[in-house]
């Protein structure tokens, strides 16, 4: 059966009008809304057979029709007309994104809180993983007369920091020596390279040195090993308790996934398909659900991952352009954080 274009246009209205509704679309309200004129028996049988072709479902005998997983996936790949994010809105989000734009993991925090409010679905992001960064840079803050803060800064645009203590009195001078070896030593070595293996090697090249900065020693190796995961942030999980196409099994099953950040992480870093519905994820917590995700890249390296995940029927055309629109702006933030440094 051939898909014609006045098919292809009943299956995006029905799509478009049940993103909205949630209720399944009858044949006299799609007709009052199409774009041309036809008769409610001719937009019946297009509908029967647009169901045959497994593209539309029949909740009920009398009720009208809803998109399947295979009608979505069609209208994502060949219909959909994306939608742009207007003026008002993108200084709206750099409104919410601007007061953590200088600290990370605050940034994205803060872009999860700002996605769950757009889109008033659960959000999620991932901070920059240094396993593919290096070192930007090694800093010394002195906090007391005898303790200072080490903040290793990476090139994925984290910072990780450990406060050490020393037996003797700090004072500027010998932090800049500190700062000087330091740095010497470390920017630009890979993060993963920094391991007890290499903290020893580095503290058996410093010779007598090494006895005054086994502490900083110590809290680089700290501060790397941190450096080398990866947090997930959340936010509108309970958005989800308000669609009613999400049951009480089902939402347990999303909560109970949700609540393990190392497999959401795996899901997220996945390279592919930007937009997941329902089995397509391979998750069997997340059937009946549409997962859209988009990456976020710092100095052109793919650095973390931004999604937002509800129900099959969320407003693709605008939430796809909005958190592109979010991915390239914390990019950009996180570059020029580095950059900064």
């Amino acid at each position: 059966m051939e898909l014609t274009p006045r098919k292809q246009k009943i299956l995006s209205a029905i799509i478009e009008l049940y993103m909205v509704s949630g209720e399944p679309v009858g044949s006299k309200v799609l007709c009052d809304n199409l774009d041309f004129s036809v008769s409610s028996a001719t937009v019946r049988n297009e509908m029967s057979d647009l169901a045959a072709m497994g593209l539309l479902d029949q909740p009920h005998t009398s009720a009208g029709r809803v998109p399947s997983e295979q009608g979505y996936r069609l209208y994502l790949d060949e219909l959909m007309k994306p939608a742009s994010v207007t003026p008002e809105e993108r200084h709206f989000i750099d409104a919410l994104l601007l007061p953590s734009a200088y600290d990370p993991e605050k940034l994205l925090d803060g872009v999860a809180r700002t996605l769950a409010g757009i889109s008033h679905m659960a959000a999620i992001t991932t901070t920059p993983s240094g396993s593919a960064a290096a070192v930007a840079g090694i800093q010394f803050v002195q906090t007391s007369r005898h303790t200072a803060m080490l903040i290793l800064m990476t090139t994925s645009g984290t910072m990780h920091s450990r406060v050490f203590h020393c037996g003797f009195e700090l004072s500027p001078e010998i932090l800049r020596v500190f700062f000087r070896v330091f740095n010497e030593s470390l920017a630009g070595r890979p993060v993963r390279s920094i391991t007890p293996a290499y903290i020893q090697t580095m503290g058996a090249s410093m010779g007598d040195t090494a006895l005054l900065m086994s502490s900083a020693l110590m809290a680089l190796q700290d501060a790397a090993r941190e450096a080398m995961g990866s947090d997930v942030c959340m936010d509108g999980q309970t958005n989800l308790l308000f669609f009613p196409e999400l049951g009480a099994d089902d939402l347990r099953r999303m909560m109970r996934y949700l609540s393990q950040p190392q497999q959401v992480y795996g899901l997220l870093r996945r390279s592919g398909s930007r937009v997941y519905l329902g089995n397509e994820s391979g998750v069997s917590a997340l059937r009946g659900t549409g997962l859209i995700v988009a990456h976020y890249a710092v100095h052109q390296q793919d650095a973390g991952a931004i999604a937002v995940l509800g129900p099959m029927r969320m407003d693709y055309p605008k939430l796809i352009g909005s958190i592109d629109y979010v991915a390239r702006n914390v990019g950009r933030m996180l570059t020029e954080l580095i950059d900064w440094q």
